[in-house]
């Protein structure tokens, strides 16, 4: 299954409306030297180069500087925390495997990484309409089509994280 950017699906969904829900994911670890930021909106062309275009959100959500630090475009979809007070937060995020490098990425870290994700309107990328930041990605599964992303906040629940990840060489 192809993923399509949540902004293109809106756009199908609601012709002639302005209003594009876009989300915006963060990811945070100690071995990396700058944030992994993403968005589901394609709208602007953030950079030309040989191989094609590079298209996102230009954003100062979690303190991005838009003009040098913008969320680059990814097809994806994610599910946020639950609000439900007897609920724990936990949600998923599904991201089409485009490149080798992406896996070996999951694969080299040996501790937890953090995912913050918002959701804005494609018109104001800076004011989150929901949020939810700092969560531990506490498994990854990857296949040669996708990579699913599983976070919560499991560690601040007194139960610790235990970071597993599978990998699907036949796929890879």
């Amino acid at each position: 299954m192809k993923r399509l950017p949540i902004n293109f699906r809106a756009a199908v969904e609601a012709i002639g409306s302005d209003e594009v829900p876009v989300i915006l994911i963060e990811i945070r670890h100690p071995e990396l030297a700058a944030p992994i930021r993403l968005s589901t909106d394609n709208a602007e062309l953030i950079e030309e180069t040989p191989e094609g275009q590079i298209r996102g959100t230009r954003s100062s959500w979690r303190g991005a500087d838009p003009a040098t630090e913008p969320f680059l475009c990814m097809a994806a979809s994610a599910v946020f925390p639950s609000a439900l007070e007897q609920s724990p937060e936990a949600g998923s995020l599904v991201l089409d495997n485009l490149h080798p490098e992406m896996a070996r990425l999951i694969l080299s870290f040996q501790d937890i990484a953090t995912i913050s994700l918002a959701a804005v309107m494609a018109d104001v990328p800076d004011i989150a309409i929901r949020q939810s930041c700092d969560l531990d990605i506490t498994s990854a599964t990857i296949t040669g089509g996708e990579i699913t992303l599983r976070y919560g906040f499991v560690a601040q629940m007194g139960q610790g994280v235990i970071l597993r990840i599978q990998h699907d060489r036949r796929e890879a």
